[in-house]
């Protein structure tokens, strides 16, 4: 997916990340600067399903104008790889390495 908040906020006559901070706090979504610029500038890590309700709001716009998906990323692994998977004929065997029940460390070796 890809982010399009700066576009679709431009399409709407936003330019500003501040003004956008402002109207959004107008409807009750209080962002922190360093979160607004994340939004603003890049693409966000996570957001809540709420507050993407509340941009789209402001914004006026539907969730698809601003999330564009990108099918062509997703790659698909090739049937050889698959099925060497599903066998499990990798070679390489992951590394095993114990752990506690009770989460705690155990002693050096």
């Amino acid at each position: 997916m890809r982010w399009n908040l700066r576009l679709t906020a431009a399409n709407k006559g936003i330019w500003k990340a501040s003004e956008l901070q402002r109207s959004l706090a107008e409807h009750g979504l209080v962002i922190s600067a360093g979160k607004m610029s994340g939004l603003w500038s890049g693409q966000p890590v996570s957001l809540k399903l709420d507050d993407l309700d509340v941009i789209c709001v402001v914004l006026g716009c539907e969730i698809g104008e601003l999330m564009i998906p990108e099918p062509q990323k997703v790659v698909r692994p090739s049937e050889e790889t698959a099925a060497r998977a599903a066998v499990g004929s990798s070679g390489v065997a992951p590394a095993v390495v114990p752990r506690r029940r009770d989460g705690r460390s155990l002693p050096p070796m």
